[in-house]
């Protein structure tokens, strides 16, 4: 008879995540202090984030806590910090703002609506298994839409640094805006955003070495350098309240936040709002999971740790949905903050759920202190956390290798730059997609040898190898398809024509994966074009699977040569000895 304990155990091990089950006593002070330290990193960052996506400040500390218990119990990354991020913001206010009035109760409800689509994509692509998605997009792409977004956001929270009212826009708008509006710029808020802009970038650059000084040691100085902006958070908090600056200077401030949490629950949208929200929930999805698998894939080397990435999905869909019911928005795994979560010693994702207590605690009972925050420094701290996120190195290292990937993140970049973030996304995603179809429509064919001694065939451009005259053995470096063949059978056309001594065509397939029913009715022309010059068509180094689909074709049974299991093998049988050279 199965006993109570033993029920309650083999419950236990089918509900509890894996990590707490394994979880070690010598792993609470790393997560301990690494979720006091997010924490604080936290705070000043979601309400920082949810100004950027046009919501109240205090969405952004919801969107804080649930979602990480969520993440700590489906995912599979044991560093990987969830949460408000400023590309996810961006693309949420994209997405909202022809929809509805930045800080409405109608936009606060669509960017609840949002996370629920974006994570109800996500869970289905983990039913589905469909973790490949996070190459969707290639790198350049990725590095000129996140290089794009950032200068988009830091150029867009000149504004809140200016502390001048203008509409969102593109680069080239809000600067319009920013000179046209000049007269209104508010000098106490501009010097406060200068001071805090000033302070954050030290803290980056200069700060952990002042610290060293001091004896603090370097790792120590590296943690309490993040923690600047909370620093910043409170002096310029403290300022603003002692001085009246909000009323006597026109210093803008956060205002009330509402204590406590909200009641968990969950509206249906209509069909019209659903219609409006499923595109931009696709592809946050998209950029939302590639930067998560990254930064998670990335932390877990480093421990020799393995992620998952169709466990991932429902990790990152779970944390979606958890933030659409309790009043949050958008949620992904952010780099600085996980790099800061790994850095200050976390273990399990146990730093991640005292992560969430503590924001719990700090909207029960510390809310009132936020007050006084002015824009500006949530401003600052925004331009300065996106600015980091500028690579212009890696564009000229691209062009270097490859100019096709380099067109493709300077073209991403300058379209999220002028016209956007979505036309960005799919101009990258466009040039990728062009430049394969380029690439692959113009196969690589060489004309090879045997390189002397040896049974290996090499491109006669190249290396010093032998040939015979009747016979050309011409390399395919490409699957052959309806875009390609064409090329194929063009460049066998030529060879002929130039060199009408050549009795035997070899085609070696070592580089061919597949052939399209196009190609292989192309080459079955060839076969018989051939054959009418009287000369002879042959293979060599077919693949088995290729091999397997073509023994029941017209080119196999009508073919005018052979098959060689390898060229040195249709050499020895096809070549004249007499006349090679």
């Amino acid at each position: 008879m199965v006993s109570k304990e033993n029920i309650q155990t083999s419950l236990y091990r089918k509900l509890a995540p894996e990590w707490l089950q394994s979880y070690k006593r010598a792993y609470l002070q790393g997560d301990m202090s690494a979720g006091l330290i997010v924490t604080i990193m936290l705070i000043p960052q979601s309400l920082a984030y949810a100004l950027l996506a046009g919501l109240p400040p205090q969405i952004g500390l919801y969107a804080s806590i649930l979602p990480l218990l969520a993440y700590a119990v489906f995912g599979t990354s044991m560093t990987l910090a969830v949460g408000p991020v400023a590309v996810a913001s961006l693309m949420t206010a994209t997405a909202l703002a022809p929809l509805a009035t930045s800080g409405s109760a109608e936009y606060t409800f669509l960017a609840m609506q949002l996370a629920m689509f974006t994570g109800v994509i996500y869970l289905l692509c983990g039913i589905f298994r469909l973790g490949f998605l996070s190459h969707l997009l290639s790198h350049p792409v990725i590095n000129g839409f996140i290089t794009g977004s950032a200068i988009l956001i830091a150029v867009g929270q000149l504004k809140g640094i200016l502390g001048v009212s203008i509409p969102n826009g593109s680069v080239v708008d809000t600067l319009t805006n920013i000179y046209t509006s000049r007269q209104h710029i508010n000098y106490p808020t501009l010097y406060i955003g200068l001071a805090s802009i000033a302070f954050l970038f030290y803290a980056r650059t200069g700060l952990a070495h002042l610290l060293s000084k001091f004896g603090i040691p370097k790792e120590q100085a590296g943690l309490l350098t993040k923690l600047a902006p909370m620093v910043v958070v409170i002096v310029s908090t403290m300022l603003v309240a002692q001085h009246d600056f909000a009323s006597k200077l026109g210093v803008k401030i956060v205002g009330s936040i509402p204590e406590g949490v909200p009641n968990l629950s969950y509206t249906f949208p209509t069909f019209a709002q659903s219609k409006s929200l499923l595109m931009p929930a696709l592809l946050i999805f998209i950029v939302g999971f590639i930067e998560s698998v990254s930064v998670a894939q990335s932390l877990a080397l480093k421990k020799q740790q393995k992620i998952k990435p169709n466990k991932e999905l429902y990790g990152l869909g779970a944390a979606n949905v958890a933030s659409a019911f309790s009043g949050g928005y958008v949620v992904v795994g952010g780099f600085a903050r996980s790099v800061v979560n790994y850095a200050a010693g976390a273990n399990t994702p146990f730093a991640s759920v005292l992560s969430a207590i503590l924001m719990t605690l700090v909207l029960f009972g510390f809310t009132g202190y936020f007050y006084f925050l002015p824009h500006a420094v949530l401003s600052a701290t925004i331009i300065v956390a996106v600015l980091g996120m500028v690579d212009f190195n890696t564009v000229s290292h691209t062009w270097k290798y490859s100019r096709a990937d380099a067109l493709s993140l300077l073209g991403t970049t300058l379209t999220v730059i002028i016209i956007g973030v979505e036309p960005g996304i799919l101009v990258g995603v466009s040039i990728s997609i062009l430049t394969y179809l380029w690439n692959a429509s113009n196969p690589h064919i060489a004309i090879v040898g045997r390189v002397e001694g040896t049974e290996h065939f090499r491109n006669i451009e190249r290396y010093h190898v032998q040939t015979a005259p009747n016979i050309v053995f011409i390399r395919i470096d490409e699957n052959l398809f309806f875009g390609n063949i064409q090329a194929v059978e063009e460049t066998v056309h030529t060879i002929l024509q130039q060199r009408p001594e050549v009795k035997n065509v070899v085609l070696l397939g070592a580089a061919i994966n597949s052939i399209d029913s196009t190609a292989l009715e192309v080459l079955c022309t060839l076969n018989t074009q051939i054959k009418g010059m009287r000369k002879k068509l042959h293979l060599a180094e077919i693949k088995g699977p290729v091999m397997d689909r073509l023994k029941n074709s017209d080119l196999i049974s009508n073919l005018t040569g052979s098959t060689y299991l390898h060229a040195y093998e249709a050499f020895e049988c096809l070549a004249d000895k007499r006349t090679i050279i």
